[in-house]
């Protein structure tokens, strides 16, 4: 372990293959945590070290809208709501702004809320396997761009205020984006199984759409579509400033939901 944690922090860049191979097998790596390793030991590092900026483009907003009334999120690389659509926002982050992705000092960040936002922990019965996922996927981001600065105080911050974080960030697990079972306790609309799937965005520098299903036919679905029928018509939602396509989305990792 200690030399895994080298690599995580740069200080033993170019391992061979026999090293890393025998590394992998004494840590019992999965294959998302082996990727991971190999990004540590690689050039990789030399050349990303911080992540470019995070933009919602025309089409990114175009492929939310073609969700529907499906449950949308959209992140960036530091679990930044870049945007979301009316039930996405509904399901995830009612009691926020519904413009508050919009504005970069009030930007949601799902790492923070998972662990610093009550309305949030409360949305996951099982909350600590989504704990264990979110860390999972930030310390994947933090292999590929290890001196971002961000990242780097979002980590520190998360690492300070939450225990929970700090013991599992210690941990060094890795988890791979995909699609993951979660059951959630709404306030308006109660327990649902569903399945959130993270899908990359073409040409989007590591978007991710985070879209929210559940079976045909089932509880799950029937509530979500209670959910939607609760929101206000889009058409008489306030005005909200955003940023035009292309604009920089910039992060404000000192600001909690």
């Amino acid at each position: 372990m200690a030399y895994y944690i080298r690599l995580e922090q740069g200080l033993s860049l170019n391992a061979s293959p026999q090293v890393l191979d025998a590394l992998a097998t004494a840590l019992r790596l999965d294959d998302a945590e082996r990727r991971h390793l190999d990004t540590l030991s690689g050039d990789v590092r030399q050349s990303r070290r911080r992540l470019p900026a995070e933009r919602v483009t025309a089409a990114v907003r175009q492929l939310v809208d073609a969700f529907g009334d499906s449950p949308v999120v959209v992140l960036g690389q530091r679990s930044d709501v870049l945007t979301w659509n009316r039930t996405g926002h509904a399901l995830f982050a009612g009691h926020l702004a519904w413009d508050s992705p919009d504005q970069a000092a009030t930007r949601p960040n799902t790492a923070r809320m998972v662990f610093l936002d009550a309305h949030t922990q409360d949305l996951y019965v099982d909350w600590p396997r989504k704990a264990r996922d979110v860390v999972g996927k930030l310390r994947q981001v933090v292999g590929k761009y290890p001196d971002d600065p961000h990242l780097a105080s979002l980590v520190g911050e998360l690492t300070m205020r939450s225990p929970q974080f700090a013991t599992l960030w210690a941990q060094h697990r890795v988890r791979a984006w995909g699609m993951n079972e979660y059951r959630m306790r709404h306030p308006m609309v109660g327990e649902l199984d569903v399945l959130q799937h993270s899908l990359p965005v073409p040409r989007g520098q590591g978007i991710r759409l985070v879209v929210t299903t559940a079976a045909p036919g089932s509880a799950a679905q029937a509530a979500l579509r209670l959910l939607n029928q609760t929101l206000q018509p889009a058409a008489d939602m306030p005005a909200t400033a955003r940023p035009a396509a292309g604009t920089p989305a910039h992060v404000a990792p000192s600001v909690h939901p």
